[in-house]
């Protein structure tokens, strides 16, 4: 439409390697990150710095995780459009929706690694949450164990560039099916939320496994998306499992190694035939 070439999401970058024996020269593919407008009715709600790779997944998963959207039928469409600037991803709402968000009139303004920054109050930080219902889903110990280490056979944007976060999602007996990488932990987890929710996958039968810690923001969108249970191979906040107690969302923090620390709604996960010592 605008004529301007996609941004791909690795570029090469020839630069100098400084070692205590001398320097010489190197090239190394580094992950792009550019400005994503998340653009809803003709309005920008947040701009976001992102990898240019699977925006329509990101626009969709945003919407759910924000709250935007209650549900995926609300959004008619979702156009893509590469600007000289950046990109804009264009969402059209039904009716009530885009009625509902125009009263609401947020404004955010998203770095890379800043998943509150834009809301307008304190009481916005911390939003009531969904208490989320016993879908029956039940995770092994050995799963949830194994689920980062699992994680790292999909993630050929970190094999190239070292760069970037990702977040994947675990079925039982499956083990990882899905997975989205980003420059930011919030946009591959809601790249992440995008991709099941349009391929039709309940996000309630299964795990989200990230590269990441557990913030508030992390829990707050899991939720929302429905999620039962959180893995991730880094330390949780204890702010962040406060809001998961209420939500009633298992947290496997420290998942590294055969070994895990699990806290809140702890009867998802079950000793099982394979499971860790």
């Amino acid at each position: 439409m605008t004529g301007v070439p996609p941004v791909p999401p690795v570029q090469s970058r020839a630069g100098l390697a400084v070692r205590r024996d001398g320097t010489r020269a190197l090239c190394r593919s580094l992950p792009e990150e550019v400005p994503v407008a998340l653009v809803f009715d003709g309005t920008t709600q947040a701009v976001m710095m992102a990898t240019p790779a699977d925006i329509a997944d990101f626009a969709m998963g945003f919407a759910l995780s924000e709250g935007i959207v209650t549900d995926p039928a609300q959004i008619r469409e979702i156009e893509v459009v590469d600007q000289a600037a950046g990109i804009e991803a264009r969402l059209w709402l039904t009716e009530e929706r885009g009625e509902a968000l125009a009263a609401r009139r947020r404004a955010m303004l998203g770095p890379v690694g800043c998943g509150l920054c834009g809301i307008d109050s304190l009481e916005q930080a911390l939003r009531p949450l969904p208490v989320l219902p016993d879908s029956g889903l039940r995770l092994t110990r050995a799963e949830v164990a194994q689920a980062t280490e699992a994680l790292r056979d999909f993630q050929p944007l970190h094999d190239q560039t070292h760069a970037v976060h990702a977040a994947g999602f675990l079925r039982p007996g499956e083990g990882i099916v899905t997975v989205r990488e980003d420059v930011g932990r919030h946009n591959a987890l809601d790249k992440l939320i995008g991709a099941l929710v349009r391929a039709g996958t309940d996000p309630a039968q299964g795990a989200v496994v990230l590269t990441s810690r557990v913030s508030v923001d992390m829990v707050q969108k899991t939720v929302m998306a429905g999620c039962p249970v959180l893995i991730a191979v880094s330390a949780p906040t204890a702010q962040a499992l406060r809001v998961a107690e209420a939500a009633g969302l298992t947290v496997a923090a420290f998942a590294r190694a055969g070994a895990f620390d699990l806290y809140a709604a702890p009867h998802r996960i079950i000793h099982g035939e394979a499971d860790v010592a």
